[in-house]
This record gives C-alpha cells, structure tokens and sequence, in this order.
C-alpha cells in the first residue's frame, strides 16, 4: 500500500518514493492547449496548487545546463503511466523548456521590512539556480553585472522589481527557448499585509515585480500563478490583456485540484476505509468547482492516516483564520444573522465579485461573501447573471467549515458575555436537567448581551435567539455534537444536543417566540407538544441513545422561559 502524502507538495518526491498521487496529469494538456499566455488559477488553500506546480516545473523543465541537471529518461519515468504520457504533445514539450519557478507561500512575515527581504532572497535563490547564465556567450557584459547583482542581493529595489523579465530575457537569449514562468501562492504576501497593516507597500511592490515580468513579456511562453484570490485587476494585474483568470466558478482547470467523487471513491477502497465514506462525505465534501463535486484533499487524506479514524477539521486547523475574526468583529447584525441562517443550512443569495479589493473587504457586503467563496469557507451555486453582475446562492459546504462559523459566533457571545464561570455553569445545569437554573442564567445572559446583536425586525429575534443559544453550545463541542435544523421524524427540531457517550442524555430543543395574545404556559405547551407530534427524537434513538429531554425554550422580549418533558 502506497504511502498517505501528508504534508508532502512535491510531485517528484511523489514518484519516486511510493506515496499515492492521484493523477491530475491532464493538467498539463491544458495548460499547453491555454490561448491566454499567463494563466491564473485562484484556489483555496491546501487544494494541490503547489503540487501541480511542482509537476509542471518537472514536465517542462530542460534537464541540460542547470547546475544540478535531471536526467530526461529519469523525468520521462515520472510520468510513466500517467494520463499525460498517452498523448501526441508529451514528447513535444517534455523536458524543453528552461523554467523560472518561485513560491511565495511561506512569505508571512509581520511587517514589510522582513516580508520584502523573504521575496528577495527567493528571487537571489531562482538566479542562483540559474548561475550558468554568466558564463552563457548570449549575455553582454552589462546584463552578466546586473545577474550577478540580483545573484548576491547587491541590487537595489527596481532591479529586483524587474529581475523577473531580465530573467526571462537572459533565459531566452541563452536557450534559444521562452521560458515558462510559474508562481505558487502569489498573493500570500498580500493577505499577510492586509492583516498586518502594510497593504499598500506591499502591493506597490507586487504591482512593479509582477506587471513587470508578465505584462506583454514576449519573452515567455507560458506563466501560471495560483493563489486563492484574484487581487482586483486595477490593483495588480493592471492592463494585462494576455492573462486569464479561471476561478473556481469557471470550468476551465475545475478538475485538476480537489479530489472528484469517482477519486475518493477509489482512494477509500484502497485504504479499506469504505465504511466512513458517508462520514467523510458529511465532513469534507461540498465544494463546487466549476461543475464538479469535489472533496477537501488535506482533510480526506489526513483523516484517512489517522490511527483512531476520528472525524477532525484538519483544513481549518491548518489556518488561525484572524484573517476572518478581524473582519467579522466589525460586521452589522444582518450578516451576523445572514451567518447564522448558513449554519442553518439556509442559503443567501449574494453579488459575485470574482476581483478583490481587500480595502473594501469590510465595507462591501459583495466583496466579504467572494472572499469567503473563493477562500474555501462558502459554495456557490444556482447562478444567476443579472445586468452583466453575477448573483449566486452561497451555503456553508461541509461540517468542517461549519465549525469556523459555529466558534466565530462563539468569540462574538463570549467579547459580549465576560463571566465565563457563569456561562459554565448554565451549560453544565443544561446538560444535568436543572432548568431553572439554566433558565436564570440564560435570562442574565440575554440581558447583558442583547443589545450586541441588536435587531428591530420582530420576526428577526427568534433567528437571534437560536444564534445566542447555537453560539453557547459550541463550548459542549468536546463531549456533544450540537446540530440545528436536522431531519428527524417528521420534520426539522430546533437544535439537538447529542452526547458522544451514549449512556449520557440527549436533548432536543424547540425554540419559539410568544405570538400576539398567546400566554407565555401555552407557548410552552405549544413547543414540548410539536417535539412530541413532529417525533424529533427518532434520529437520536437510532443512534442508540435512550434518555432523551425535550425542552421548549420560549422568548418574550428579552424574557426567556424554559419548560422541561
């Protein structure tokens, strides 16, 4: 059995030492078959960009004057098998071309001083890799001084802001061949700089390098960049009429990153793990790309290397995501409530904008859902385009990323809720029957907390009670599972609270405001009688779990009433 690529990027680390690669091969076709000379390829993080790279870089690469030269036959052998090998252009293209590659994904530097010094020594490294070029009778004196200049990180800000399209042009000259040009993580640089408030140097930067080196450079023959986002073209890929951009929205590229159903399908039949495939549907399927159905790599591979076999969010560990937290803490209480419809598996339809300016990032509700679409956190379909402007429904896609948002809301009650012994203690009242403790505290709680998610909409505050109640269970997440709006019997409950022993007691809750001339006992009555007709508890009785208390929890005003079954 072929060993698990955890954390492993390299396609020819791949190959050669017996970890399974599943075959995105055809990505190269594609790339060779591209119109548009510079590709960009925005993808969510932990998606196989670097991977795919890393095999182009190996597939086009000339394994002649390099100062530590790959063996064509031995490169030839990487591919055997692949789907790639079977067509006419591999031999055409295989091993031909000299190749410029530089990843920016470990550019995560705190301020622009260090974060600018990380680019340049990158750059230095690719020169050095090319350290032939000085002895190259193509080059003239004056560009071998300025090679060497970059080469011993001598040269001063502008030369480094042009190295990319002298390096090119020296490749050229010297192999007779235009060079590929290939960037992995190329906005990493910026989304560091948005957080830590160096966003315009660092962009003025990535303007000059990169519209500079890709920008009518007749001197390349293909460039692909990846990254998650599209930086908006008017602030980095300014007048650039030879690229293209393929989000995930487009079809063009949807199948070479993200694992299809038809590769899980095998990859947990090799790993004799068939028995969790609906499980790790549930947790890290959801994404759309282009027309596809496709499933997290990081996380399906990660959770198929466990020893324990337990069901993790390793996507979302492999991120601090204060990216999100900085923007949310700002946000008004309707995409607060927006937020918790999608963790209710309700949809919202939002403007796609597939440019992003980070400076409106808080300010532009358009722009905030995008990012969180073409970051990974949202799914889009059922698109729509209305006057030239897309509109997209947008759900969370998986159990994973739910817990993102289950945790923001969370941070949002726990800024507004400071006493957390008070808050451990309702819990644990919850989970131990004692309702009218945890109806006094939980009365304290929307007291003190109500105005943080303030609303004047009437028909708006049962949807920010179940926010407040949703966002308090998070803290059960170690030894229940919380869900809301589940199928179960013959409708959806509220919110369920399912312990993972199951000798502990379940508990399912009904959530209603007091309707007009309605006394608060009836609407009590009311909630504990549709848990009974509705028959909520038949999921959880399948699970093998027998105590089960149904609660109605009931609002009038900013009173909370809580009656027990």
């Amino acid at each position: 059995m072929k060993k698990l690529p955890i954390g492993r990027s390299d396609f020819k680390c791949l190959r050669q030492e017996n970890y399974i690669f599943i075959d995105k091969s055809l990505f190269i076709k594609e790339i060779i078959e591209e119109d548009a000379q510079i590709v960009l390829l925005p993808r969510p993080r932990r998606f196989g960009k670097t991977l795919n790279l890393t095999m182009l870089k190996l597939f086009f690469e000339k394994s002649d004057n390099l100062a530590n030269p790959d063996n064509k036959k031995e490169t030839k052998q990487l591919f055997a098998g692949l789907h790639i090998e079977k067509e006419r252009l591999f031999h055409e293209h295989l091993c031909k071309y000299p190749v410029i590659y530089l990843t920016f994904k470990n550019i995560k530097m705190s301020n622009f001083e260090e974060n600018l010094e990380s680019i340049k020594r990158l750059i230095t490294q690719e020169f050095r890799r090319h350290a032939y070029l000085l002895k190259s009778s193509e080059l003239d004196d004056f560009e071998k001084q300025d090679f060497q200049s970059i080469a011993t990180a001598k040269a001063n800000i502008s030369m480094f802001q042009s190295s990319l399209l002298d390096l090119s042009s020296y490749l050229y000259k010297h192999h007779k061949k235009k060079p590929v040009i290939l960037i992995d993580e190329y906005d990493t640089p910026i989304h560091e700089a948005y957080t830590g408030k160096y966003y315009e140097k660092m962009l003025s930067f990535c303007r000059a390098f990169l519209g500079a080196g890709l920008k009518d450079n007749s001197n390349i023959y293909k460039g692909v960049l990846t990254g998650i986002l599209r930086i908006a073209k008017e602030s980095i890929f300014s007048d650039m009429n030879n690229l293209g951009v393929y989000s995930i929205m487009r079809e063009e590229y949807s199948s070479h990153f993200g694992f299809s159903e038809k590769e899980i399908t095998e990859l947990v039949s090799a790993y004799n793990v068939e028995t969790f495939f609906k499980d790790i549907k549930h947790w890290y399927d959801g994404y759309i790309f282009g027309k596809n159905l496709i499933y997290n790599p990081w996380s399906v591979l990660n959770f198929i290397s466990s020893k324990d076999k337990k069901f993790r969010p390793y996507w979302v560990n492999t991120s601090s995501n204060s990216l999100l937290q900085d923007i949310f803490k700002n946000t008004d209480s309707g995409i607060k409530q927006e937020i918790y419809d999608l963790l209710k598996d309700i949809p919202v339809t939002k403007k796609i904008e597939e440019n992003i300016s980070f400076e409106y990032l808080e300010e532009n509700e358009s722009i905030l859902y995008s990012f969180l679409l073409f970051s990974g956190y949202l799914k889009a379909y059922k698109c729509d385009t209305q006057e030239d402007e897309q509109y997209c429904r947008l759900q969370i896609p998986n159990r994973e990323v739910k817990l993102v948002f289950k945790n923001i809301i969370a941070r949002w009650i726990n800024k507004a809720y400071k006493d957390s012994d008070k808050l451990r203690t309702m819990l644990k009242a919850l989970v131990k029957g004692e309702i009218k403790v945890f109806e006094e505290i939980l009365n304290d709680f929307v007291i003190t907390t109500m105005s943080y998610f303030n609303t004047g909409n009437r028909k708006e505050v049962e949807r920010v009670y179940q926010a407040f109640i949703l966002g308090l269970l998070v803290n059960l997440s170690i030894d229940y599972e919380v869900t809301s709006e589940k199928e179960s019997g013959y409708g959806r409950y509220d919110i369920s609270i399912v312990p993972k022993d199951k000798s502990k007691k379940a508990i399912i809750m009904e959530l209603k405001r007091i309707e007009k001339d309605e006394t608060a006992q009836k609407a009590l009555e009311n909630a504990l009688a549709q848990i009974e007709e509705k028959k909520y508890e038949t999921a959880i009785l399948a699970q093998g779990i027998k105590d089960i208390e149904k609660l109605a929890v009931v609002f009038d005003g900013k009173r909370v009433l809580v009656k027990m079954k």
